[in-house]
């Protein structure tokens, strides 16, 4: 995988698998640009610290980002513990901001890779409300969209997980025939990252040991990266629209 002279930009770079998408990407000889709430604890070649719950907080990081890049990795977000107003900020309503914020400073060829989940795997049984939330324009529309259409706090990670990768279907496709970018999904299963116990706590024990019988075990967050920065890659360029289980197999397993 060559990414040399390719400028990479990663939210949720300072841990989890968003760290691992950084080391690998300038180990392949990219130029990688951090973005999160927490300091870096590894080597970047920028850093900016912003609140992506806050479309003020996106604005004023959008200012400090290149004036070009590349590729715009979106893997920042929150587990379904946290409040589920702070659940739709982050992994929904400011991953859809930065993104739309930062369209002009990518050139044709570009790349967005924004992570789901295995959990949004049932988004088509929800498919009409993801489309009237994908429809709403800005961070406000989107914040007033759910207060007349509250989601549950026991499944509000699943929602959002569903809502983007509806919205990634929908905006890819005129991303690619308009500016000639692309966008995708990643939809890890478990994941080792200090963040697996919330989603333990998130599912229940039940559902948990559950799936453990149907997989060998949770990923390492090495085991991700690679297939991040294959869609962030040349080799990549005519994938748009997908969304790519990367959770051996485990989704496979409910058919």
């Amino acid at each position: 995988m060559n990414l040399s002279r390719k400028t990479i930009v990663v939210t949720g770079a300072s841990s989890g698998i968003g760290a691992e998408v950084v080391r690998l990407a300038r180990f392949h000889g990219a130029t990688v640009v951090g973005l999160d709430r927490n300091d870096p604890m590894l080597s970047l070649d920028g850093f900016v610290k912003a609140d992506l719950s806050r479309p003020d907080a996106i604005d004023a990081a959008v200012r400090e980002l290149p004036e070009r890049f590349d590729a715009l990795v979106n893997a920042a977000g929150v587990p379904g513990t946290v409040d589920r107003d702070i659940v739709a900020r982050v992994n929904y309503l400011g991953l859809r901001h930065l993104t739309e914020a930062v369209l002009d400073r990518m050139p044709a060829g570009g790349s967005i890779v924004n992570f789901a989940s295995i959990l949004g795997g049932e988004w088509a049984a929800r498919r009409d409300a993801h489309k009237q939330l994908a429809a709403t324009v800005g961070f406000a529309a989107g914040l007033d969209w759910l207060a007349a259409n509250p989601v549950p706090q026991e499944t509000c990670y699943q929602f959002f997980k569903e809502a983007l990768i509806v919205w990634t279907f929908q905006r890819s496709h005129e991303l690619f025939m308009q500016r000639e970018l692309r966008m995708n999904c990643v939809a890890p299963g478990p994941v080792f990252t200090p963040i697996l116990g919330d989603f333990v706590t998130m599912l229940g024990r039940e559902r948990v040991e559950a799936d453990a019988g149907r997989m060998k075990r949770p990923a390492y967050g090495d085991e991700i990266a690679p297939a991040v920065l294959f869609l962030c890659s040349d080799a990549a360029r005519w994938i748009n629209g997908v969304n790519l289980p990367i959770d051996g197999g485990l989704a496979a397993t409910y058919v």
